[in-house]
């Protein structure tokens, strides 16, 4: 395999995530109306079941495939993923729908987490940093074009075909994988997955401050992202009127905001982590509290748009100043075990983002202001909590 093609592999394994959740985006205003017409909000949690199968996954994909090897722990993903998809095409209940997704979630967390390990036993320092930029390059553009692909499904096919591109996409890269990728991890260096040992990650992980406090400053911050996500449709739908456009300027303000990692990579050493993330986080308050202030004094609807717009984009661009800053905070203390604590890492912040975004969505009234004061909360909790880890910080230096 040429190291164009295992870039590529690589993406499309990235791009699942992706494409499980932003493809559906399109498709929830048909789902609420067909299988919850008494409260068609409920479609939103077709994406918190994925996000909390997704985060639960993560706890034990990583030391299942240091224990059975990368491929067989990805094509196990790849075939629950595949099955709970096929289960959601044919399922007639919301409920069905709910717990095929759970599954679907569970599934994806092989290719999630285990395509980085590939990528970590094949390449080594900065030829291992330059295939995982150039690949998560791909992978930041992929949203933008995925709400589209899901439109295009729709009109061609119903909000049931998007679960059949589910399983065509991941039946070509587990194909792709098994034909072309050898098995990465040799056998004699493999070890057993041990119970015992993910718990002592997990209490060492809790009892020091630095990474407690980054894994919950990292959770609030992915709960302000899956709440827009939740939000943004019904959002341009209901009260914008432009569903229609949806899929456009959502790629539009995903292309903008994916250029916040290539700022942050530009000044990240000489002004830190930990101040990037404050500043950012500040700068999420005060931009939320223009939008509810927006909300509330009655502008024009158009007007209200174009605020709107320029929120999302912020709120995206954002996520790509913390999240990164974040996960290397809390992996800097624990390179003893960094492959279980990127795991339960992971895990955590997925699955309490989840939690924390599913009522921001559920309380959406066609109106912007239960998304911007869920925010605007999640975004004040998390910079005092930075504030504190600043003065943690301080101390240990004095």
């Amino acid at each position: 395999m040429s190291r164009t093609e295992f870039i590529a592999l690589i993406a499309m394994m990235f791009a699942t995530i992706a494409f499980s959740i932003d493809a559906m985006l399109p498709a929830l205003p048909e789902i609420g109306a067909q299988l919850s017409p008494d409260n068609v909000n409920r479609a939103q949690l077709i994406l918190t079941a994925f996000v909390l199968g997704m985060g639960a996954g993560t706890f034990v994909t990583g030391p299942l495939s240091d224990a059975f090897g990368r491929k067989p722990v990805i094509l196990a993903g790849g075939i629950i993923y595949i099955t709970a998809a096929f289960v959601a095409w044919s399922s007639t209940t919301l409920e069905v729908v709910l717990a095929a997704r759970l599954v679907q979630g569970l599934g994806a967390a092989g290719p999630r987490v285990v395509a980085m390990a590939v990528v970590r036993d094949l390449y080594a320092g900065r030829q291992m940093a330059r295939m995982v930029s150039i690949a998560m390059m791909i992978f930041t553009i992929f949203p933008a074009f995925a709400p589209l692909m899901g439109a295009g499904i729709i009109a061609l096919a119903g909000w049931r075909g998007i679960f059949l591109a589910f399983i065509l996409f991941s039946l070509i890269s587990m194909l792709w994988m098994e034909l072309r990728l050898p098995e990465t991890l040799a056998r004699e260096n493999r070890r057993p997955f041990r119970a015992p040992l993910l718990g002592a990650a997990l209490r060492e992980m809790a009892t020091h401050p630095t990474v407690r406090l980054s894994i919950l400053v990292q959770t609030l911050c992915l709960g302000t992202l899956f709440s827009m996500i939740l939000s943004v449709q019904p959002i341009y739908d209901v009260i914008f009127d432009r569903a229609d456009k949806f899929p456009i300027y959502f790629g539009v303000v995903a292309l903008i905001s994916g250029s916040a990692s290539l700022l942050n990579a530009a000044i990240v050493v000489r002004i830190g982590m930990r101040r990037i993330v404050t500043w950012s986080l500040g700068a999420q308050i005060a931009l939320a509290a223009v939008m509810l202030t927006a909300g509330e004094i009655g502008l024009a609807r158009d007007v209200l748009f174009w605020v709107f717009v320029v929120w999302q984009t912020c709120l995206f661009f954002m996520t790509g100043t913390t999240l990164g800053n974040l996960n290397a905070i809390g992996m800097e203390p624990m390179g003893h075990i960094a492959g279980m604590a990127a795991s339960i890492m992971g895990a955590l912040s997925t699955v309490g983002a989840g939690l924390l975004s599913a009522p921001v969505g559920l309380m959406f009234n066609g109106s912007v202001l239960p998304l911007a004061a869920g925010v605007l909360v999640f975004s004040s909790i998390a910079f005092a909590l930075m504030l504190h880890m600043g003065r943690i910080e301080n101390r240990n230096q004095i």
